[in-house]
């Protein structure tokens, strides 16, 4: 599945890891490869990007990364971790000690004085930091408008993780960081053509990342492979196991029943088409099961407890409204205008509770071992609708929010390239509470003979002989 690169920029993290362990390939010359590629490819690292950047990166810290890199190559043996060498990017919300954290917004200047628990949990397994990536202000929404897709820079990379997305579809990093509130690690996935798995609620920390609302946040990973997310996962879950392929012979998936509440975009519908029938191909028996019982739509009582919680945290910036952009500033409002009640917000999550074990209770009724749905409903749309209006993205979130309301984890794919857009689509896969490793099998199976799409970006200059 995955191409030979000749550029050391091109490869994916596990491929990395093999060359590394192997002394085949060193930490200096992969970073600096990578770093020379963010120089080529990435353009303006700004807050407002321009129409002819990429801009995912908000800081590189190249001499840092450098420095790190020489001391992974300084080790040997047992004193090498899992993911010695490797270079990562991460979400411009994970505090790093002595960098700042931003959220890609003006109001935000914080210094942290430690790590967050992921990245502390990354360094240790020998990773290295390249720099901070864009996010939609605060995490507040499915585009990232500031980041050009690198299929089309004049379409959304999606959000709210996009710059996650953009860097590892222009081969800038081979894995990154992300967060999920509604749909913000498996939105620019989608729309950039990576993959990513959103894990069990609770199961990866979310200690001194910027929060949106959180009980619904996740931390998460995302590169260009789920068998790479599936390494990244390892060091960050609690959740014991691994990833391998499974046979999906016998495996039993059930389309989504909420399928019947939206409408799909062609190109969409033809990616979710033919994931379907690689997965008969495969083996798998796809299930036609009465939908559980219980809410499909949860959109009031979602946006009941995301507006209080966003509200909540905010209240810190009451001072620097006029900093932000008009949509996040039209979020924090409406959620101070609502004044859900502590009762109201109660009664909310006792809802959401029994939500979850109505679905996990239906899945075991019927056999299920995964839900099978399209992640997005459309194809990347034009840059500049995401920062005007609070919920002008909303359609980006119509499948994906739901999946944060269970705290169900998510594995996400690429389903192919549409044949009218030219843009990537994506399938995802659905299960129980801690069934992440299991996703993930079923995940790299499937992507095995889905392949993995190629952003059509022009390939580095040849060096000069």
């Amino acid at each position: 599945m995955a191409v030979k690169a000749t550029d050391p920029a091109d490869l994916g993290l596990t491929e990395a890891v093999s060359l590394l362990d192997g002394g085949s390939l060193s930490s200096l010359e992969l970073v600096e490869a990578c770093l020379h590629r963010i120089a080529e490819r990435d353009g303006t690292h700004s807050h407002e990007g321009d129409p002819g950047s990429i801009n995912a990166w908000v800081r590189v810290y190249g001499e840092e990364a450098t420095e790190a890199a020489k001391r992974a190559d300084a080790l040997h043996g047992d004193e090498r971790p899992q993911l010695c060498g490797v270079p990562i990017g991460l979400k411009d919300l994970y505090s790093v000690a002595g960098k700042p954290v931003t959220a890609s917004s003006q109001v935000l200047a914080d210094v942290p004085e430690r790590d967050s628990e992921v990245w502390a949990r990354l360094k240790a397994a020998g990773m290295v930091l390249l720099g901070h990536l864009h996010t939609h202000e605060f995490a507040v929404g499915g585009t990232t408008d500031q980041v050009g897709n690198p299929w089309a820079l004049d379409r959304t990379a999606g959000g709210s993780s996009g710059g996650s997305a953009a860097a590892l579809a222009a081969h800038m990093t081979p894995a990154a960081t992300g967060t999920d509130t509604a749909g913000s690690l498996r939105i620019p996935s989608a729309f950039c053509g990576t993959s990513t798995i959103k894990p069990t609620h609770g199961t990866t920390s979310f200690r001194d990342v910027v929060p949106l609302a959180p009980s619904f946040d996740v931390a998460g990973p995302m590169a260009r492979t789920l068998e790479d997310c599936a390494a990244l996962l390892a060091p960050i879950t609690s959740l014991d196991g691994r990833a391998a392929p499974a046979r999906l012979e016998g495996v039993r998936l059930a389309v989504s029943p909420r399928l019947s509440m939206v409408e799909l975009d062609p190109d969409v519908a033809d990616g979710f088409d033919g994931a379907l029938e690689a997965c008969r191909g495969l083996g798998a028996t796809i299930v036609d099961a009465p939908p559980p019982a219980t809410e499909l739509d949860v959109g009031l009582d979602y946006l009941d407890i995301l507006h209080a919680e966003l509200a909540a945290w905010h209240r810190r910036f009451a001072d620097s409204r006029e900093r932000y952009r008009p949509a996040l500033r039209e979020w924090v409002e409406q959620g101070e205008e609502k004044e859900t009640t502590a009762i109201d917000y109660a009664a909310a999550q006792m809802r959401r509770r029994e939500s979850a074990y109505v679905w996990t209770d239906w899945l075991v009724e019927h056999r299920i071992d995964a839900l099978i749905e399209p992640t997005v409903t459309v194809v990347a749309w034009k840059r500049g609708d995401g920062y005007e209006e609070a919920g002008s993205d909303a359609e980006l979130i119509a499948l994906t929010h739901y999946w944060n309301w269970t705290g169900f984890p998510v594995g996400a794919l690429p389903s192919g390239v549409g044949s009218r857009s030219g843009l990537p689509v994506g399938v995802s896969l659905i299960g129980a509470p801690g069934a992440d490793w299991d996703l993930l099998s079923l995940g790299i199976s499937l992507q095995a003979e889905l392949g993995v799409p190629e952003s059509p970006l022009p390939a580095p200059p040849a060096a000069a002989s």
